[in-house]
This record gives structure tokens, sequence and C-alpha cells, in this order.
């Protein structure tokens, strides 16, 4: 069961971008159609990424699977920054879904529009917003060093390097 709900660490950031670039068609697409029943797989997705990674995730299963590993070879980065852009992902997507089903459309479809702009900053660009949000809670002390070694290790390093600059 511990093996089941675990993530990854590390992450190949082509699985990553290309789960990224899955989101963002799911999300235009519900919101182009106003088909708001593609929040349900979106939720689903994002909620399932942070508890087992893409063990339970079709998105994540054909990033990893069949996308991933014809993109070159693996670009390994830290898991805990990642799984925490997909909680923010699935806060998001829940968030959407809720608001649907209470009767709040409009107010769903801006969230999925919002979700749309990290998501493209991940899949054209690596940029993770979630991954950001995680290197300022662990600088504020808010995530402990512990969650995230190798990335204290990183944030470190560039600490040092901007103040011998």
């Amino acid at each position: 069961m511990r093996r089941l709900f675990s993530f990854p660490d590390p992450v190949n950031d082509h699985a990553a971008r290309t789960v990224a670039a899955g989101v963002i068609v799911m999300a235009l697409a519900a919101v182009a159609t106003r088909q708001m029943w593609l929040c349900i797989p979106l939720a689903y997705g994002f909620v399932a990424r942070v508890l087992t990674g893409p063990k339970l995730s079709p998105l994540g299963q054909l990033a990893t699977r069949v996308f991933a590993p014809r993109l070159g070879a693996p670009r390994l980065l830290p898991g805990p920054p990642k799984r925490f852009a997909q909680a923010l992902g699935a806060a998001f997507t829940c968030s959407a879904l809720g608001l649907w089903l209470s009767g709040h459309t409009f107010a769903a479809l801006v969230l999925l529009g919002i979700l749309c702009l990290p998501a493209a900053l991940e899949a054209g660009l690596g940029f993770c917003v979630g991954c950001q949000l995680f290197a300022l809670g662990m600088r504020l002390g808010v995530v402990p060093r512990s969650v995230c070694e190798q990335c204290d290790d990183i944030w470190g390093r560039s600490r040092v390097a901007s103040n011998q600059a």
C-alpha cells in the first residue's frame, strides 16, 4: 500500500511537461465547449497524481510510458516540488468542479482558464509555478528543509553564488 501511495523522486521533466500539455488541452476544451463534465477527469487526474504519482493517472501513464521516453534522455528534477504543484492543480480543479456542481459555471470556467497559465508555462518553458512557490515556502521556513534536501542544496548553492557575485 505504501508503494502505491508514493510520489516519484526524482521526476522526469519530459513527463511533467507532457502532463501539463495534456492539462491545457483538457482545460481549454472544457472552457471552449462549456463541457464542464471535463472537470471530473481533470480533478481526478490531479488528485491521483498527488497521491500516487503517475500510477493511477491515465494522463500520467501516457506521459511517462509513451511520450517522455520519445523525448530524449530524462531530465531529472526533485519530486516534492512537483507533487506540490500537482496539489495546487488539484485545488484548482476540485474547486472548479465544486463551483460547477453548485451552479456557478462561470466561476468554474474562470478557474480552469487561470489553470491554463501555469500549465502553459510548465509545458512550453519548463517553468513550474508550483515549484517556485514550494521554493519560496522553503526559504520562508514554511516547508521544512527535510522535505526536500536536494532542493535545499540547490537553493543554498544559488544563494551562495549570488552572494559571491
